[in-house]
């Protein structure tokens, strides 16, 4: 653990300490460094580590604390081109609030008492709420973050009741603990009641459509390390909370789980219907994710074997294509200042390179064998599918749509007749395509060996 705090502590101070001309270098190189010392994570996911009373690392953390890490050096780099050239104090300010967002989640992830849990979890709201509205491109930042906040707080404020309530009831907060104590759950008044309150926050953060209408506004809003924060890390927090807390509830809960069930279902199914209809770049990849969560929601609750490893198999995953996505999305955003696709069609012509990530990345997102797209689709679809044999009508359409979605965005984009305006655009750097190899490499690795996040 040592080894990983004093990187970050590091990188906190070198936001205002380095000199202007080596800010951006030395906070990526200390980022890197960061991210290859957590890989350190992947022999602690064999067995449970108690860092100390409040922290711990097991098989459902690790993988999400390399994942955090690991996104931090990208979202500077994706950062570097439109932010350095504000003076030196926002840039400071700017790398500054991304450590922290990433440490909170980090400490998210870590807790190993629900009380601090909570907190973290709330605690990256302000850093969010700081990017979306002080960095963003867009008018409607303001109302993108008001979305935000009260989306978030409706749900919290049920968690914290229902944290509230354990507490009183049970006497302790801690993960280790409450596993053993989860058939006094049973003896509560209104059991039921309190199960939806305590998911009721998950919910709404990985979003569950019909609660999902402050992430496309606060993806469409944010700058490029806000969408890949988002997208990567801070949507996970729902599906570890969700996990979390299915270690604890008692299984005779699970008889309330088949309508939630079916409902991420059909939310997975009109997500994947409305994004064929976007005609922005970011809206789009923003609605791909309510529909990839709809499935890590779905599985979650099944809390079979099987449909656990799906969903944290689909998690990492998509973290990792969908901030590539986000990155592509804001390369083409950069250089013609517009997310509309019709204006970016023909874009294969000027820049084949970059039509081969942006191919790379959808068909990532499709879930194409053997993706890890498709490593995590499959287990959770099979598990859905053992569960009841109904469910393969609505995952049938869906990956149908997934699939259309997926070639319409790389067609819109990449394919047709190039625009006058299009053939003047400067060329793509360096620095991106290293940006977009730190995202897809990732998962090429670990499709060939999987059970390193089994």
């Amino acid at each position: 653990m040592l080894t990983i705090s004093i990187p970050l502590i590091l990188l906190l101070l070198s936001s205002w300490l380095f000199p202007a001309k080596r800010l951006w270098e030395a906070t990526t190189i200390l980022s890197l460094a960061l991210a290859a010392l957590s890989l350190a994570w992947f022999y602690s996911s064999k067995t449970f580590l108690l860092i100390n009373p409040y922290f711990s690392i097991d098989q459902i953390s690790s993988p999400l604390l390399i994942l955090t890490c690991w996104l931090t050096a990208p979202t500077l780099l994706a950062s570097q081109s439109k932010i350095s050239k504000e003076p030196i104090s926002r840039q400071r300010a700017y790398i500054f609030t991304i450590v922290m967002l990433q440490t909170t989640t980090l400490l998210a992830f870590l807790a190993n008492n629900l009380i601090l849990f909570f907190i973290m979890f709330e605690a990256t709201m302000i850093p969010t709420l700081i990017v979306i509205t002080r960095w963003g491109a867009q008018k409607e930042r303001m109302m993108a973050g008001t979305y935000l906040l009260f989306y978030t707080l409706f749900g919290s404020m049920a968690l914290l009741t229902i944290l509230l309530l354990f507490h009183e009831n049970i006497g302790t907060l801690s993960i280790v603990t409450l596993k053993d104590l989860s058939p006094q759950f049973n003896s509560l008044p209104l059991t039921p009641m309190w199960w939806v309150a305590c998911f009721l926050a998950f919910l709404i953060k990985m979003p569950l459509y019909g609660v999902h209408l402050w992430l496309p506004k606060a993806h469409v809003e944010a700058p490029i390390a806000g969408s890949m924060i988002l997208a990567g890390t801070l949507l996970k927090l729902g599906g570890y909370g969700i996990l979390r807390m299915n270690l604890v509830m008692d299984d005779s809960l699970l008889a309330m789980a088949p309508p939630l069930i079916v409902f991420s279902l059909f939310g997975v199914f009109l997500s994947a219907v409305l994004c064929s209809r976007q005609t922005d770049l970011k809206s789009l990849i923003a609605f791909s994710s309510v529909s990839h969560m709809g499935l890590v929601i779905a599985s979650s609750m099944i809390k079979t074997e099987w449909s656990i490893a799906g969903s944290m198999i689909l998690m990492i995953s998509h973290g990792l294509v969908s901030s590539a996505l986000f990155c592509l999305a804001n390369t083409s955003y950069e250089r013609t200042n517009s997310r509309t696709m019709m204006l970016l069609q023909g874009s294969q012509i000027i820049f084949p390179l970059t039509a081969a990530w942006w191919l790379t990345a959808a068909l990532l997102n499709l879930a194409l064998p053997p993706s890890l797209n498709f490593i995590g689709e499959f287990s959770i679809l099979t598990s859905l599918f053992q569960w009841s044999n109904f469910t393969l009508i609505l995952t049938g359409l869906s990956v149908i749509f997934t699939t259309s979605y997926s070639l319409y965005l790389f067609w819109s984009s990449q394919r047709e007749h190039l625009p006058p305006h299009t053939k003047l655009l400067t060329p793509t750097q360096t620095r991106e395509h290293t940006l977009l190899t730190l995202h897809i490499i990732p998962i090429l690795l670990i499709t060939l060996k999987p059970a390193m996040i089994y």
